[in-house]
């Protein structure tokens, strides 16, 4: 098993609002193993959760780290950072 952290800036133009938030906890959820995000230096959090992510208040330009404990951890963080700094609201 492995531990890897990541920090990444939210892309989102409109902050991680349920839309992107809903996307990128079923990816965590996906991973099969825990991942957790954090906002600044902020608790961390389940980020299977939706609720959890979104209590976060995460908005555009915003600083997360992302821990995932297990698995192909790096192959992890790449694709739940991707979605993170994707601007979801893009038109």
């Amino acid at each position: 098993m492995s531990l890897a952290t990541r920090t990444v800036r939210i892309g989102s133009s409109h902050g991680l609002h349920a839309r992107p938030a809903k996307l990128f906890a079923q990816a965590a959820k996906d991973a099969g193993v825990p991942v957790t995000i954090a906002k600044d230096s902020g608790a961390a959090t389940n980020a299977a959760s939706i609720l959890g992510v979104i209590s976060l208040g995460l908005d555009y330009g915003d600083y997360v780290t992302l821990t995932v404990d297990g698995g192909d951890a790096e192959t992890i963080l790449d694709r739940l950072a991707d979605l993170l700094t994707t601007d979801h609201d893009a038109a």
